[in-house]
């Protein structure tokens, strides 16, 4: 899986959900779909997206609800949402807002206003994607030059470990479970089992620690790993 940004779209429109996919592809992003609301809480859920525009309107479980529900969960609540709806009234807006949503797009919208968005969140929750050098502690990840370094040292990382930390950079003291890394570093179409996350973090944490650095890989037992500076 490449470091692309992933975006759910959730939109039971068949030519909506074909116009959004096109145009967002065609920027780069890797895409994931769901067709109602019940799918799209599950989807989001196993893969953690960067963020998710959802329809209001929506079958078995509602836009709006599917929102409450995802902004209720500790492992969802981050991921920003963008409301598509042809409800322009204020206490629509308002109601959509108040239940967690982190935009408002009345439909007919413009593609490239609502790509701006995304962008506008991605900046914030992705900003590996957008080309942002992160810092935690003593490690320096440049995602533009797609390098990253502990004190002042190159770090040789491979891909999959370089891919890794840019997850970890990104949301520092986060637990990620085993199951959310396999799906944001190799992607849901894999056969690599879970045990090869494992592997994969040992050798990236011991890539970190070599000369004698502090461990900043926090392993959570029954549960995943955190960029941490406690651990």
């Amino acid at each position: 899986m490449s470091d692309r940004a992933t975006i759910l779209i959730v939109e039971d429109e068949a030519a909506q959900l074909e116009l959004l996919c096109y145009n967002l592809k065609n920027e780069r992003y890797h895409v994931i779909t769901a067709e109602d609301g019940e799918e799209g809480i599950l989807r989001a859920r196993e893969e953690c997206p960067d963020v998710i525009v959802m329809d209001w309107m929506l079958p078995s479980v509602s836009g709006i609800e599917a929102c409450r529900q995802l902004k209720s969960s500790p492992d969802t609540i981050r991921i920003p949402i963008i409301i598509l709806t042809a409800r322009g009234e204020e206490e629509d807006r308002v109601r959509g807002l108040e239940i967690g949503a982190d935009d408002y797009v009345v439909k007919p919208y413009s593609v490239n206003e609502l790509i701006a968005r995304i962008r506008a969140r991605l900046r914030v929750n992705r900003p590996a994607a957008t080309g942002k050098t992160l810092a935690f502690e003593d490690i320096i990840l440049d995602s533009e030059q797609h390098r990253a370094s502990r004190n002042n040292k190159a770090l040789k990382l491979g891909p999959t470990e370089y891919r890794l930390l840019t997850v970890f950079m990104e949301r520092p003291k986060r637990v990620w479970s085993r199951d959310m890394l396999l799906n944001r570093v190799w992607g849901q179409d894999t056969d690599v089992d879970l045990r090869t996350v494992d592997v994969h973090v040992g050798r990236l944490r011991k890539n970190l620690n070599s000369g004698g650095a502090c461990n900043l890989i926090r392993t959570v037992r029954g549960t995943g790993y955190s960029l941490d500076r406690d651990a």
